[in-house]
């Protein structure tokens, strides 16, 4: 029996991987906030995400490869990151967000998915000539423009976020190593430049009690500091669900954002951390897998950034979880509490799988479209 159309291009594994993260951070939530309203709401959110998942595969999505996706995605973008400094609401320091009421819209998640659609646009027709320094510099502008924007707001997060996707989709677009290397010294005089006239005291702040965490825990390293606790505290089993004590009486804080992790871990412990590494693996095998048969060259590059997109997110958020990274507001995929970012990554997923129904050897004649351009 044929399977009904909409569940025609459902990566199961994929799926099967996500559920599991997804019931870990409702439940997670519900254990240390009662009766709060944060697990409903997300709840909410996820079922308005898989909603829009499915619908993703009823659409030919191919139209994605042409330009003017790319420049209608790039200006609208950087419209709504602009109309923040005039329109977007302040939360912790940071105006990144449009606020209608109950609802709230964060324009870098949007930023992040129209990077990865335009650099795979402009990498799948210049593939071959990647060797070519202009190529890594002009698709550097485009993400240039989101980086500043996002990082003027200031949301030092999002801006990482955004240069690493920029960064990773060039290497696996076969940058060569004399390039590479000259990109890491433009890199650190940027972070120089970046020190010295881009960040706010409290960031810094942030890197300095990253190189010294006991300095100030009271203060600018009161946050990584108590993530620390309680991660140590879970032990191998952990303390159960509800037990979770510096979740609970609130000495860990934004437990159900940037550091539900931690909060997590300390209700589940060594074991369940390993449950969730491995679950976030299996997402980036099966990501990685409908990446490589792709159709064509976009296909293969789009995969390639939602992977590179959920790799850093997870590896920046477990990474200052655990006082590896200076904490920078990262949301963990999947676990952490936000409509925008679940609903984007959602989005990516959906595009992925949505893409498969036509993944296959590509004709000539597309292949060559596709470096060089209908003629």
């Amino acid at each position: 029996m044929q399977r009904p159309r909409i569940f025609q291009n459902i990566d199961w594994w994929l799926l099967l991987a996500i559920v599991p993260i997804l019931a870990a951070s409702l439940v997670t939530m519900r254990s240390f906030t009662g009766d709060s309203s944060f697990a409903l709401h997300q709840s909410i959110w996820i079922i308005v995400s898989f909603i829009a998942l499915l619908a993703l595969g009823f659409f030919d999505l191919r139209f994605l490869r042409q330009t003017w996706v790319s420049v209608t995605l790039f200006t609208v973008v950087t419209v709504l990151l602009g109309l923040l400094f005039a329109l977007g609401k302040v939360s912790h320091g940071a105006q990144s967000w449009f606020s209608f009421g109950a609802f709230s819209f964060q324009p870098s998640d949007l930023a992040k998915l129209a990077l990865i659609v335009i650099l795979a646009k402009y990498f799948s027709r210049r593939h071959i000539e990647i060797a070519n320094v202009r190529h890594i510099f002009t698709s550097g502008a485009y993400a240039l423009v989101f980086f500043v924007l996002v990082l003027l707001h200031p949301d030092l997060g999002s801006a990482l976020i955004i240069f690493l996707i920029w960064l990773g989709m060039v290497m696996v677009s076969g940058i060569s190593k004399k390039h590479l290397f000259g990109m890491i010294a433009i890199a650190f005089v940027t972070i120089g430049l970046l020190w010295n006239f881009g960040l706010k005291e409290y960031q810094k702040d942030r890197i300095r009690n990253f190189v010294n965490p006991l300095s100030d825990i009271h203060g600018a390293g009161y946050n990584a500091y108590q993530s620390m606790v309680a991660i140590g505290s879970g032990g191998l089993l952990g303390k159960g669900f509800g037990y979770g004590t510096q979740s609970r009486l609130k000495f860990l804080p934004e437990y159900q954002t940037d550091f539900i992790f931690a909060a997590f871990a300390e209700e589940w412990g060594f074991v369940g951390v390993i449950i969730i590494f491995g679950l976030y693996s299996v997402i980036i095998w099966r990501i990685s897998k409908l990446a490589m048969h792709g159709a064509t060259n976009f296909e293969i590059l789009f995969g390639a950034g939602v992977a590179i997109y959920f790799i850093v997110h997870f590896s920046i958020n477990v990474g200052m979880n655990i006082h590896l990274l200076p904490v920078t507001g990262t949301p963990l995929p999947f676990m952490s509490y936000g409509g925008t970012h679940i609903f984007t990554e959602f989005l990516l997923i959906g595009i992925l799988m949505s893409m498969s129904k036509y993944a296959r050897p590509a004709h000539k004649s597309e292949i060559k479209n596709e470096f060089i351009g209908p003629q």
